[in-house]
């Protein structure tokens, strides 16, 4: 039996930065760390300044670093809606 995934999606005002398969995400918010993983309760969170790291399969991971971002998960689909172009 497969492993059950989450469909991430990180999306800025212009395009898609990234869109993929993941296991978890991570990130620390005013609340301190957490981890959305597959069947994770509806989420909304903002974070600042801080990583989110994105675990895949075969231990790959992916780490963004933004200035703001508004995490959204809805029944194992995370959307990271961010704008790059904030300094």
């Amino acid at each position: 039996m497969a492993e059950e995934m989450l469909s991430v999606r990180i999306i800025t005002p212009k395009a898609v930065v990234y869109e993929g398969q993941a296991l978890s995400v991570s990130s620390t918010n005013s609340a301190g760390k957490f981890d959305i993983l597959p069947e994770h309760a509806n989420f909304i969170t903002i974070v600042e300044h801080s990583p989110i790291t994105i675990r895949m399969e075969k231990k790959r991971r992916l780490t963004f670093n933004f200035p703001i971002a508004i995490i959204s998960n809805v029944k194992n689909r995370v959307n990271i809606y961010t704008d790059m172009s904030i300094k």
